[in-house]
């Protein structure tokens, strides 16, 4: 290996990637380069003989997060290792060892598990609607990943859900049960239940995997749910090889099953455990730090985030009259940001609900600024990226009329790339973007790439997930918006109701949206502003507590057109 994995660490992340047997905790703040320590200390690991690559797993949830893994450790010179989500990874183990255990194929993964709702409600004589098979959806989903049985469902959440009392819910779960098991299917949470049960009761299933893998490092470790857990515990057996990462602060999956204890309680299941604390921000200005600092302060596990860079402007906080001056204000406070040299992707705007897309997409249409609604059709699968994709491919097997260059922006003119952008709004400016993009991409590329080798770099890129960065601005739910960051953050709807969302009324849930607002604020780089409307139709909103308690002196009120001053809270 020609690059020292432990050069250009600092000191703590040095000692995280550094420790390579026993179990490791490392407690990542926002921005701390966790993602960099995980890939060094692997490829450290692999550079001096304590790990061969092929022993080595990296789970983490998503598939693009998986894909980054693997990206940053071939750039280190390491090849082989499995960087995969939970899912992933037993989706695998459960199609290799089910053929050789039960002798007969896997079931197959069910597609829709809404679709199959609906059957086994048609069987039972309900008729629910979408929204109601969903929630029920969501229901089978969490009792799942919490490992409970239906009769413990049942006894743990009484109520039933809105539109279904627990009678019928309990009725048409065990319908959903009968009916994947008659078409031999499998849901996605199965998938981990099932590959920890083989695992749990097949012996020579274990041993197999224990050879495998040695050396697990698991990303996110917060967001774990018991199953996931489980299924960690049985991979690892009695070996003492676990490295896990991540931020109670930033558990935002609580309602999914996720429990931050399993992080929080990591450090005391053994003598032993080597805990490293990772806090000197590289992401966020000093000033945004303060706010971050100030709303988690006092909960169980925060980090105290800090950096050495110079304090920027203080992160304002705005009151707007309603909802659509507010959407109107950001637009406007978006355009100057434009207006003095600021590129469109540089922004983003974060919101608790998608609903409250729709005003802000309309108000940035109106100012000519193009955006793009974070969590839509994945980059790689839309039409137009699809068709650039396959008749760049065809051109890249005819001989060359000009350069690689050349051949890319004429293949993509043909497909209706302009010049000139279409105006923002519409649909034609998202396939113009998208075209663009693509261009960028080639614009990008090495010197001497050929137009083969940047068609199978960008069909790795779309297997990985890996989407180039459009030049629009972003808007996002935080729950999207997690693990991504900007250098400027409008986060907005910052009233009770929203952010804490109105059907958050228990200590744990109020602090699970205290969570989300700190992910929120942590996407942001350089600058934030911060803002809530007075008004919703004919309801009146409050100022958010989150900004109550965050206070003067770390955030300054701002004014804006159409809207009365805010006095600071005292």
């Amino acid at each position: 290996m020609s690059v020292d994995p432990l050069a250009d660490l600092d000191e703590r992340q040095r000692e995280a990637a550094s420790t390579l047997r026993g179990h490791v905790c490392v407690l990542a703040g926002a921005g701390t380069g966790k993602t960099r320590v995980i890939t060094h200390r692997i490829a450290h690991g692999v550079d001096t003989g304590a790990y061969s690559p092929q022993r080595v797993m990296a789970v983490t949830f998503t598939t693009k997060a998986a894909g980054e893994l693997r990206g940053r450790l071939r750039a280190l010179g390491v090849e082989g290792v499995a960087a995969r989500t939970f899912h992933a990874a037993a989706l695998a183990q459960l199609n290799f060892f089910w053929p050789q255990v039960a002798r007969d194929t896997a079931p197959a993964i069910v597609d829709s598990k809404v679709r199959l709702l609906s059957h086994a409600a048609d069987g039972i004589g309900l008729r629910l609607d979408a929204s109601t098979l969903r929630d029920v959806a969501s229901q089978i989903e969490w009792r799942k990943v919490t490992m409970r049985s239906i009769e413990q469902y049942a006894v743990d959440r009484p109520g039933g859900i809105p539109g279904l009392a627990l009678d019928p819910l309990i009725a048409l779960q065990r319908a959903y049960e009968k009916l994947k098991d008659e078409r031999r299917q499998l849901d996605f949470e199965d998938v981990l239940l099932a590959c920890a049960g083989m695992i749990e009761s097949e012996p020579r299933v274990a041993a197999a995997v224990h050879e495998q893998y040695r050396h697990f490092t698991v990303d996110e470790f917060q967001d774990v749910s018991p199953v996931q857990n489980r299924l960690l515990e049985l991979w690892l057996g009695d070996r003492r090889d676990l490295c896990v990462v991540g931020d109670a602060s930033q558990t935002i999956y609580s309602f999914a099953g996720a429990d931050p204890r399993y992080l929080l309680d990591f450090a005391t299941r053994d003598d032993d455990v080597t805990v490293v604390r990772l806090e000197r921000n590289y992401r966020s200005d000093a000033a945004v730090l303060a706010v971050a600092n100030e709303l988690m302060r006092g909960r169980p596990g925060a980090l105290q985030l800090s950096t050495p860079a110079p304090s920027g402007p203080t992160p304002e906080v705005t009151a707007y009259d309603d909802d659509a001056a507010e959407a109107e204000g950001i637009a406007a406070r978006i355009a100057a940001q434009l207006a003095s040299g600021v590129d469109p992707h540089d922004v983003a705007v974060l919101y608790r609900l998608n609903a409250q897309s729709a005003p802000l997409l309309a108000a940035l249409s109106a100012r000519g600024i193009p955006a793009t609604v974070l969590g839509g059709k994945r980059f790689w699968d839309l039409p137009e990226v699809r068709q650039a994709l396959l008749a760049l491919r065809g051109a890249s097997v005819a001989p060359l009329s000009g350069s690689f260059l050349a051949t890319v922006r004429d293949v993509l003119r043909s497909l209706g790339l302009t010049d000139e952008a279409p105006p923002a709004g519409g649909a034609l400016r998202d396939a113009w973007e998208a075209r663009a993009a693509v261009l960028r991409l080639a614009e990008e590329a090495p010197e001497g790439t050929t137009l083969r080798a940047f068609t199978d770099e960008l069909t790795a890129r779309a297997k990985a997930q890996h989407e180039p960065a459009m030049r629009t601005v972003t808007l996002a739910t935080l729950h999207a918006a997690k693990g991504l960051e900007w250098p400027h953050v409008h986060l907005m709807g910052l009233s009770e109701g929203l952010l804490p969302i109105s059907y958050a009324t228990s200590f744990e849930q109020i602090d699970e949206e205290r969570r989300l607002t700190y992910v929120g604020v942590t996407r942001a780089a350089r600058t934030l502003s911060l803002s809530w409307a007075r008004r919703s139709g004919n309801r009146e909103r409050q100022r958010s507590r989150f900004l109550q308690e965050i206070g003067r002196g770390t955030l300054r009120e701002g004014g804006a057109r159409g809207s009365r001053a805010v006095r600071p809270p005292r």
